[in-house]
């Protein structure tokens, strides 16, 4: 990775190609449907509440930016001082994942503070930064050329395009395969359908899909270390996937991981849409 910062110029390549190939029928289309979504999060650990998290997300046509922050409370956040955000915008290319064309990521702690910043040409990374930079450790699994290719952020990787037909819910939208690059390392989280479920929270009344979840490493890691070996082996995750009303995707309800520390739960604790599709989303709300 480069030691030097990244400059907003290097960052407007993939902006440009990722926002500039969208044609007059897909301008029209952004002016015409414009939806907004907010959704604040708890974050809990072994059942013991340690933080909150607040995912912004606005779909406009064929376009998207995603804003996410998470901080750390109580007694963890006195003593670490987490907390982080992170940012990314792009294309929704149909069925499948978002086609990113920025990402930014920064976290801090009392102890250190990392950021991380890529520019994607429809989905492919032309430039990026880890500050500071990565150790070099010959143990990890080299990061080529190919691990580069046709990838999603982290962010965009919690936006969910679902299939051009049928119910936003159909069994289908889970499965499918989210090749994510961090800017470190690049591994694949496998979803899978597992069920339907009824839920109600604040701002949110119906079903959603209860996706398994398993991850895959496939480079920038080392394949000796006892978390990769945990995580890879782990079939104790899942993600519910709760429709977003006036554009064709999905977002995360609640993310549920078993780690070595005790099982990691991020749930919805409201849902918050304007635009299109609000009123029905309201309504259903109402019923």
């Amino acid at each position: 990775m480069p030691a030097k910062p990244l400059l907003p110029a290097l960052l407007a390549p993939g902006l440009l190609l990722g926002l500039g190939s969208a044609d007059p029928a897909a301008a029209a289309r952004v002016r015409a449907a414009s939806t907004a979504v907010t959704v604040d999060y708890g974050i809990m650990l072994a059942g013991v509440p340690i933080g909150t998290a607040q995912m912004n997300g606005a779909i406009n046509g064929a376009q998207y930016k995603m804003d996410v922050t998470a901080r750390l409370t109580g007694l963890v956040g006195a003593i670490t001082g987490g907390y982080g955000s992170g940012r990314a915008s792009g294309q929704v290319a149909g069925a499948g994942r978002p086609v990113p064309g920025s990402f930014a990521v920064a976290s801090h702690s009392s102890s250190t503070s990392i950021t991380v910043r890529m520019a994607l040409a429809r989905g492919n990374v032309v430039a990026s930064e880890i500050v500071p930079p990565l150790v070099v450790d010959p143990e990890r699994v080299p990061l080529d050329a190919a691990a580069k290719r046709a990838v999603v952020d982290p962010v965009s990787a919690l936006l969910m395009p679902a299939r051009r037909q049928g119910d936003l819910t159909d069994p289908e939208n889970c499965n499918r395969v989210i090749p994510v690059f961090d800017g470190a390392s690049r591994f694949d989280v496998i979803l899978s359908y597992g069920e339907t479920r009824r839920v109600e929270k604040p701002g949110y009344a119906g079903p959603v899909l209860v996706c398994n979840a398993r991850y895959r490493p496939i480079a920038g890691h080392r394949p000796d270390k006892p978390g990769v070996k945990f995580m890879e082996e782990n079939t104790d995750m899942s993600v519910w996937l709760a429709p977003v009303e006036g554009a064709r995707v999905l977002l995360p309800l609640r993310i549920s991981v078993r780690t070595m520390l005790g099982t990691n739960i991020i749930e919805a604790t409201r849902w918050t849409q304007t635009g299109a599709g609000a009123t029905t989303a309201q309504a259903a709300v109402a019923q």
